[in-house]
């Protein structure tokens, strides 16, 4: 799992088909699935995926919303994501690529046509992920690998970030802080836990429990279910 990336489609159908093409590509991670701009927007700037797959709107009202929301985009947003634009026909490609879309596909997106697209987005993209951290206390510094962080808790305005060992290494940083600098396999579930999603071993939504290696229990709350839903797409792989 190298990359993540967030589609953009106010239709399921279209939008279960694309995830359904994504399951061939085992290295792609589903951040999540955008309804409308504004949903879109807030999933952007939060989850940062590098990829985007947008479907263009018919209607020509949305469709200038949507390439006006994609320029804005520019302003605020410091690492832009790779956007590539799913269409009916090609008469939106010079307006789209004008907006920021890096690609432009016609007609219902095919196996080979996301393999194509994957191809020429990892070549502009290579891999550049963090491997570790460093966490700073007072002269003490701990050099932390994040494969092996399981999650991180709010502690008041400090964080406990859990180790895969059973070890509890303590930051003088907010989760906050943590939720927008970590990479996007750290997804939020609660208000005082991030998880590593490569930890997650079990997902019950009846008792909003999510299990980390089988042996460790944190609660979720619903007003982060997009990220759990997110996390369950991964492990139903």
């Amino acid at each position: 799992m190298r990359f993540s990336f967030l589609i953009i489609d106010d239709n399921a159908s279209n939008a279960k088909k694309t995830l359904e093409l994504f399951e061939n590509f085992p290295n792609y991670f589903c951040a999540g699935v955008a309804k409308d701009n504004q949903m879109a927007i807030n999933q952007i700037i939060k989850l940062k995926p590098q990829l985007v797959i947008v479907q263009i709107p018919a209607k020509p009202e949305e469709r200038a919303v949507l390439f006006k929301t994609i320029t804005e985009l520019f302003q605020y947003v410091e690492s832009l994501p790779y956007f590539v634009a799913l269409a009916a026909s090609s008469n939106y490609a010079f307006e789209a690529i004008q907006s920021g879309f890096s690609d432009y596909i016609v007609e219902s997106l095919q196996l080979h046509d996301l393999g194509k697209l994957l191809f020429k987005f990892e070549k502009k993209n290579p891999v550049n992920l963090a491997t570790s951290i460093c966490i700073k206390s007072y002269s003490d510094y701990h050099f932390v690998a994040l494969q092996n962080v399981t999650y991180l808790k709010a502690d008041n305005n400090t964080t406990d970030i859990q180790m895969d060992n059973g070890k509890t290494v303590n930051a003088y940083k907010t989760l906050k802080h943590f939720e927008s600098t970590l990479p996007f396999y750290f997804l939020r579930i609660h208000k005082s836990y991030i998880v590593n999603i490569n930890h997650v071993s079990r997902i019950h939504f009846s008792k909003s429990k999510c299990y980390l290696n089988y042996n460790e229990i944190l609660p979720f709350s619903l007003t982060y279910k997009d990220n759990v839903d997110s996390i369950i797409r991964k492990i139903n792989i």
